[in-house]
């Protein structure tokens, strides 16, 4: 059976922090902890017209990937808060397909 696990399809997130209040509020977790924690990249100019700015959700030690809420069949918390909807629940050979697809996406397990 292939493992599950979180694909971010980061060129994709506008940096809401949904997903990190979502998974505080639902875990009970303190203001400075986090399951999901989204961080800033640049902005910067790398080139004369080209610049590096996004943001990049990732899976901290604490997150279970909402284990109890997923057996009843709901999404982990921060998946269905996402509000670009750019946090997916699939397979490794689901991830590997759509990675392949578009290669700005990262693919995380427990």
């Amino acid at each position: 059976m292939s493992k599950k696990g979180l694909l971010v399809s980061y060129n994709w997130c506008t940096g809401c922090h949904s997903c990190e209040i979502a998974c505080q509020m639902e875990n009970g977790l303190p203001v400075d902890q986090f399951g999901i924690k989204v961080s800033q990249i640049g902005p910067w100019q790398y080139g004369e017209d080209k610049w590096q700015y996004a943001y990049i959700p990732t899976i901290t030690d604490q997150c279970t990937l909402c284990g109890k809420r997923v057996e009843k069949g709901k999404l982990p918390s921060c998946v269905q808060h996402c509000q670009a909807k750019c946090l997916k629940i699939v397979s490794e050979e689901e991830a590997a397909a759509a990675i392949a697809e578009n290669g700005k996406q990262l693919f995380m397990t427990l």
